[in-house]
């Protein structure tokens, strides 16, 4: 393994050194190297340099250009404007670094230097719950940065905190003492996820309904509480079944989101019981809590709410009950002090962002966050209907998640159907499914998490435009293009001169690593999307200019396949990442 400096890091240090030998006393200043249309890169950063040294910005640029030595690396570099250098790589070098990308296995991506380890708090359904497509983006948001972060090297321990506590358990499972076969299957056979929510479904409604028109049955349905918070084995057991039966339902709903849950990371509001009282003693020992009639509350200046007095967060009620907050305190206690995490992710609907700076800021004061130790709620939109209004059924139901899976595959069905030459039945409803979630995810993806989105299946599962079945494409297109290649052999040739198109495509490879070290810091999967929409367009520019097994020369069509072969790895990389699959044939 084997990391690969990328073309733009090489001139940078070149350039850097040319600065500091020009201007001694800017030692170690950045040359701000960026892409640029007028050649490869430029670089702008001469002109702070030079007011800060009062010498003359194109002088010194030009100073700057004689220190540089032209040859292998950099083929040209010319001073522009008022002290802008312009500088062209050669073709030479592209296809050099290129070459040494594709000798590695990970496409010459260096890990993190600073890697440590990393909570990501995702996917969060609640117990005997349908899940809704509000929790689609917490799922498919928080799975391709555990991807993306673990890419880079860092430890990514995942967690699905899961509803799986409160009051209203006292009602389900008083319903169930009384009607104790509700949850019981048809068969001895796998219970499907339908059967087990629809089991849930109906008992919710039923008891629902009972303690809303029976008043004997809410005194017992609360007492039920009690002894769930106290630890009742009976009732604890009949919990456990609400959860098991819960988790059938959830794991399927995983599965078709092609996303690998495991059991040992769900844990769920109750896993923090037993830590919450003494959280609540903590808190209120140091003073970060008080006592506000009864309830102990912690009270920020900057929180306001609507009536312009402070918001507190409370912890715990005046009955001694512990509201969400304990929770959550509790498990930041767990996983900075146990996980030894040193950053937190929380991928959590942007509507819940005061509780969580309340949170946050709490666990600072209480020293259980600092400046080694990180939480941020990577906080995303809501998703809409074509409408642009949230997304809701024509009878203004919330949106079930299965259903809109099962439809996103149906409809990529009928467009891998119409394209699908020499493809089974079989393998059609494969690369359906693959490239039906594979629309949903990458149409969540390639929205800035912080923003809504508008939820189109035809826009999703269309094959033009900034659509994930449009990258895919382009994968089986070079498969494809591989598989005809007969003899030849995809070979870099680093003698050869390379068409506007190559280069364009060529310095776009080279970007990956810098691109995944970016999303992986600001916690943007976001850029990955954009960055892989961008180098199936190149491709198809190129494609489209640039014949691969009719080139001119066998050097040529070698090194065309080349360009092809590292292209298609860094797609099903850059997919990957995002958990998004690419069929070799489409």
């Amino acid at each position: 393994m084997a990391s690969v400096p990328s073309l733009a890091s090489s001139v940078n240090q070149r350039v850097a050194d040319a600065l500091a030998s020009a201007l001694p006393e800017a030692g170690g200043a950045d040359p701000l190297l960026r892409r640029s249309d007028r050649a490869d890169f430029q670089a702008n950063g001469i002109l702070a340099l030079a007011k800060k040294a009062k010498a003359n910005p194109r002088e010194l640029a030009t100073t700057v250009v004689e220190g540089i030595a032209a040859g292998d690396l950099i083929e040209d570099i010319e001073v522009s404007g008022p002290g802008f250098l312009n500088i062209t790589v050669s073709d030479r070098a592209i296809i050099e670094t290129l070459a040494a990308r594709a000798g590695d296995d990970r496409l010459g991506v260096p890990y993190a230097a600073n890697a440590g380890t990393t909570v990501i708090d995702y996917a969060q359904p609640n117990v005997a719950k349908e899940m809704h497509v509000g929790h689609l983006r917490s799922a498919v948001i928080g799975a391709a940065m555990v991807e993306i972060l673990e890419f880079t090297g860092e430890k990514v321990v995942r967690r699905h905190h899961i509803g799986d506590w409160g009051t209203q358990f006292g009602m389900l499972i008083q319903y169930l003492l009384e009607h104790p076969h509700e949850l019981d299957h048809k068969s001895e056979a796998e219970v499907s996820g339908e059967e087990a929510m629809s089991n849930l479904n109906r008992l919710y409604k039923a008891s629902r309904a009972l303690f809303d028109s029976d008043e004997e049955f809410k005194t017992r349905a609360r007492a039920r509480v009690v002894d769930l918070q106290a630890g009742d084995e009976q009732t604890l057991a009949m919990w456990q079944r609400f959860v098991d039966e819960s988790k059938i339902y959830f794991y399927s709903v995983f599965d078709k989101l092609d996303m690998d849950i495991q059991d040992q990371d769900v844990v769920g509001e109750s896993g923090y019981n037993d830590m919450l009282v003494e959280t609540c003693k903590l808190l209120e020992d140091s003073g970060v809590a008080v006592r506000s009639n009864g309830a102990l509350c912690v009270f920020f200046d900057e929180y306001k709410g609507p009536d312009g007095n402070p918001t507190p967060l409370i912890v715990q009620k005046s009955d001694g009950g512990f509201g969400y907050a304990a929770t959550d305190l509790s498990a930041i206690r767990d996983r900075v002090g146990n996980l030894k995490a040193d950053t937190l992710i929380y991928v959590v609907d942007a509507r819940q962002s005061l509780h969580f700076k309340m949170v946050f800021e709490t666990a600072r004061r209480a020293g259980w966050l600092n400046d080694e130790v990180k939480a941020v709620q990577l906080a995303f939109g809501t998703v809409l209907g074509k409408d642009g209004k949230p997304f809701k059924t024509r009878e203004g139901e919330t949106v079930r998640l299965v259903d809109l899976l099962d439809e996103a595959v149906e409809r990529a069905a009928s467009v891998v159907r119409e394209k699908a030459q020499d493809l089974t039945e079989a393998e059609i409803a494969e690369r359906a499914a693959q490239v039906g979630i594979g629309a949903v995810k990458y149409a969540d993806l390639s929205t800035s998490a912080a923003r809504d989105y508008k939820f189109d299946l035809d826009q999703m599962v269309s094959l033009t435009g900034d659509t994930s079945v449009y990258l895919q494409y382009a994968y089986a297109r070079i498969q494809s293009i591989l598989r005809k290649a007969g003899e030849a052999r995809p070979t870099a040739h680093p003698e050869l001169a390379l068409t506007p198109s190559e280069r364009a495509l060529g310095l776009h490879l080279d970007q990956f690593g810098e691109l995944i070290a970016e999303a992986a810091q600001e916690h943007a999967p976001h850029k990955v999307a954009a960055y892989l929409y961008q180098l199936a367009s190149l491709y198809t520019t190129f494609y489209a200019e640039c014949p691969v097994l009719k080139a001119d020369t066998p050097e040529q069509v070698e090194n065309r396949l080349f360009l092809c072969e590292l292209t298609a790895r860094t797609l099903t990389k850059g997919m990957s990442l995002l958990g998004i699959r690419t069929p070799e044939r489409l």
